[in-house]
C-alpha cells in the first residue's frame, strides 16, 4: 500500500516537479522527498510482483493473441483454451470480443489486432485481457 505522501509525491514527479519543488511545496526537506519516493516506489515494485503471483495461482491458462488476428477469431481461441485446460469459461463470444475492445483498444484498429494481447483464463472461469503495454508476466 501506498501512503498518501508517497501518492502525492509520485504524482508530482511524474508531472515532472524536481524533489527540491515538491519539498517546498510541503514543507520539508528534498532528502524527505526522496526517502518518500524511494519507498513508494518500492511498495510499488512490491505490489506487482503481488499481482504477478497472485495472477499465477489463479490463472488456469493463457492466449496469446498475436498482431493480424482477426477479432473475431479470438474468442474461439480462448473457448479452445478454456476447453483444454477443462475450465467452464463464464464468458462468451460477445463477451470476449467486447473485453478485448474496451480493455484493449490501442491493440486493435479496425477488425485486426496491430499489437500483442494476453487473454487470461482465471481458474474460476473469468477471463481478464492483459494488453501489451500492461503485461504483467
Amino acid at each position: 500500500m501506498l501512503t498518501k505522501a508517497q501518492v502525492e509525491v509520485l504524482k508530482l514527479r511524474l508531472l515532472g516537479l524536481t524533489q527540491e519543488e515538491i519539498a517546498s511545496k510541503f514543507g520539508t526537506t528534498r532528502q524527505n522527498v526522496a526517502i518518500i519516493e524511494k519507498r513508494g516506489r518500492r511498495n510499488l515494485r512490491l505490489a506487482e510482483e503481488t499481482m504477478r503471483v497472485y495472477e499465477k495461482i489463479t490463472t488456469a491458462a493463457s492466449v496469446k493473441v498475436k498482431p493480424n488476428t482477426h477479432m473475431v477469431d479470438i474468442p474461439r481461441l480462448v473457448i479452445d483454451a478454456a476447453d483444454k485446460a477443462k475450465v467452464k469459461l463464464r464468458a462468451d463470444f460477445t463477451r470476449i470480443y467486447n473485453e478485448i475492445r474496451f480493455k484493449a483498444p490501442s491493440c486493435v484498429k479496425g477488425p485486426k489486432v496491430v499489437k500483442p494481447i494476453t487473454v487470461l483464463i482465471l481458474k474460476d472461469g473469468d477471463i481478464e485481457i492483459i494488453p501489451t503495454q500492461k503485461q504483467r508476466r
